[in-house]
């Protein structure tokens, strides 16, 4: 609760269990909530209703009421395993939740549409690449700059990667697993040289088995890293999304989050996507430092400009290991109902729907990450990922390998085994993290484990 009611940390609470429900007491405050029994669509819905008291207790008022995890939409599932329909887990989400109607509505139409697209019984494929032009005030992930003093080992982690496309291509023909996507991450994929990606993509297509592979995404995402050469190197080798992703389209903002920018190179590397026919995602991220309503108004506005078959919206959120975290963390003050009628508009206009959804800590109280799609040009990948229904194969470096296994209660367990995100790291211990990696699926795949 110190994210939620961070005012009743130190108190004493007082906890009454009541016909149905929980009865509380802290700092002067009661507070009581009831509600039938659910069932297994609630892990342990005591607690549930000692959180929601609280809520209620000190008056709090979040669109996403009570939810805090990152994937509200495995909520979503789970009332749906236990039988009830959307419009019923639609209805508990407002009511024993809090949910606001329309985040209920929201969430309840993406499970919908997912339940399209999400096969269990494929694995997807991640290839990370954890160099950046510079790194991004707000950035958590694997990323070093590539003129830092972890950029001298570039070409040994080129080279590293190289070996592990080919041991995990060895591997694949003795085990096969059926890909059905697969995304080059980071980091910014494209920070690779021409030479260097033609060699990566020319030895990743040799090794790979292809044959389901629905889609193939490579993160572009800045433009300062991108040329023509490698786009049309990107579509030789049978790349048919890119994502390039501006954050904003106010200049002065991207210069405070140490984010080069130049808007004619920008349109340039766009007009050139179009002309090569690739599907494009272009990312936004509102609440970026001293941005005001109207610059983010202003960003969406000037997507208007742009044919694009995905957008991503992200709420920023202060991660632990960004350098934005460890400053200052004051935020303007933002018009959260302006801003989602200009979304919603914007949406429509462009005629794109909502696709996947997930949360994270620390973001606007109000906010959610969310893809929208032209129908038809949804990304398999990013919904498996999120939901967590597929195997995962990762490799380079900060790459999360993971195996999904459904247990008789219909969850699903769940082990990780993580690339190095450090190069040096990487480039050490790869062969052996290779081995404990596909030792992992071996395991599960033979059953010689336990949950």
């Amino acid at each position: 609760m110190r994210v939620m009611v961070p005012e009743a940390l130190g108190e004493e609470l007082l906890i009454e269990e009541i016909p149905n429900g929980v009865s509380i007491q802290i700092a002067g405050r009661r507070a009581k909530f009831c509600y039938s029994d659910l069932g297994k669509a609630v892990d342990d819905p005591k607690q549930t209703m000692v959180k929601i008291a609280l809520l209620k207790a000190y008056q709090k008022d979040y669109v996403w009421g009570g939810l805090m995890g990152v994937r509200p939409s495995k909520i979503v599932r789970r009332f749906l395993r236990e039988g009830f329909s959307y419009e019923e887990t639609a209805h508990h989400l407002e009511q024993f939740y809090l949910v606001k109607k329309e985040k209920a509505k929201l969430l309840v139409d993406i499970v919908r549409k997912e339940e399209r697209f999400l096969h269990r019984g494929a694995s997807n494929l991640y290839v990370g690449i954890p160099f950046c032009p510079s790194k991004c005030s707000y950035c958590s992930f694997a990323s070093y700059e590539i003129t830092g003093g972890v950029g001298k080992y570039y070409r040994e982690f080129v080279n590293t990667l190289e070996k592990e496309i080919r041991l995990t291509g060895e591997e694949l023909r003795k085990n096969p697993q059926k890909i059905e996507s697969v995304y080059f991450g980071g980091g910014t994929p494209s920070t690779l040289t021409e030479e260097d990606l033609e060699q990566i993509l020319k030895v990743f297509r040799e090794e790979i088995d292809f044959r389901n592979v629905k889609e193939f995404t490579f993160e572009a995402g800045r433009e300062d890293s991108i040329t023509r050469k490698k786009l049309e190197i990107l579509k030789k080798y049978g790349v048919d999304r890119v994502s390039l992703n501006p954050q904003s389209f106010q200049e002065k903002t991207l210069k405070k989050v140490n984010r080069k920018f130049n808007r004619d190179h920008f349109e340039e590397v766009y007009r050139n996507c179009k002309k090569l026919g690739f599907i494009i995602n272009m990312d936004f991220i509102l609440g970026l430092p001293e941005e005001s309503t109207e610059d983010m108004i202003d960003s969406l506005e000037q997507l208007k400009n742009f044919d694009v078959e995905n957008i991503t919206l992200h709420s920023l959120a202060f991660k632990r290991a960004s350098k934005l975290a460890k400053g200052s963390q004051e935020r303007e003050k933002i018009d959260r109902k302006r801003l989602e009628e200009t979304i919603a508009s914007l949406m429509k206009e462009k005629r794109l729907e909502p696709y996947y959804l997930y949360r994270q800590k620390n973001m606007l109280d109000w906010g959610e990450n969310i893809g929208y799609a032209k129908p038809g040009t949804e990304s398999i990948f990013n919904m498996e990922m999120i939901e967590e229904n597929q195997n995962t194969i990762a490799l380079g470096g900060g790459g999360i390998s993971k195996v999904v296994v459904e247990e008789e209660n219909g969850h699903d367990y769940i082990e990780r085994f993580v690339n190095p995100k450090d190069p040096v790291l990487y480039i050490r211990e790869m062969e052996k993290r290779q081995e404990q990696k596909f030792a992992l699926f071996e395991k599960y795949r033979e059953g010689k484990h336990e949950i």
